[in-house]
């Protein structure tokens, strides 16, 4: 089988992909690419498109989710208003010099991005780089980003350690997370933390 795009009725576009590391058929769905089918190599083409066919109202639900997912996305995306980067680059460094010097907490250096999918993160070097879209939250969420990569400093993942340490600074920490991820604050739904 080759990898190919087939158009199936109600669904679109629908990109069929050999995997050598797929051990099943798996439907993933994309805003940017819609549907793609992860199909193994001894699976037939029209075993995996009986596989779509099954799955065809799953598919039309997800791609729905999605459309809707991205048009409220945008929509908010319009409505915020303009950053005043070097303002914002102020701001965001005064607030990490600040958590870190009340909680004892020490980093190399600091960078600013307009990420889209990415609230911060924090390298194995203790190099924090925020987004300059923190300045548009609340302030209680802005610092429990930034609390959230300053404890990365000291400990490197996501492990229950890491939470334990993290709910010292913030209180319910899954809580704010949570708060992130549902929120309407101009990144992806689902934004990852890291």
């Amino acid at each position: 089988m080759k990898d190919h795009t087939v158009n199936i009725d109600g669904i679109g576009p629908v990109s069929f992909e050999q995997s050598r590391r797929a051990r099943r058929l798996t439907i993933s769905i994309r805003t940017s690419t819609g549907a793609r089918v992860a199909v193994p190599g001894r699976t037939s083409f029209i075993r995996a498109l009986e596989f779509v066919h099954l799955k065809k109202e799953w598919i039309q639900k997800n791609l729905a989710r999605m459309e809707q997912h991205e048009n409220r996305r945008k929509a908010f995306k319009d409505a915020l208003p303009a950053i005043d980067k070097a303002d914002a680059r102020r701001k965001l460094t005064d607030r990490l010099g600040h958590l870190a010097g009340e909680h004892g907490f020490t980093y190399n250096n600091l960078s600013f991005r307009q990420q889209r999918t990415r609230w911060g993160s924090c390298s194995h070097r203790n190099n924090i780089s925020l987004n300059l879209k923190l300045v548009l939250l609340p302030q209680e969420l802005a610092d429990y980003v930034i609390l959230h990569e300053l404890v990365h400093t000291r400990i490197h993942n996501h492990a229950p350690k890491f939470w334990a340490e993290l709910d010292k600074y913030t209180g319910d920490a899954k809580v704010m997370t949570k708060r992130l991820r549902i929120g309407d604050f101009g990144l992806l739904l689902s934004v990852p933390l890291r």
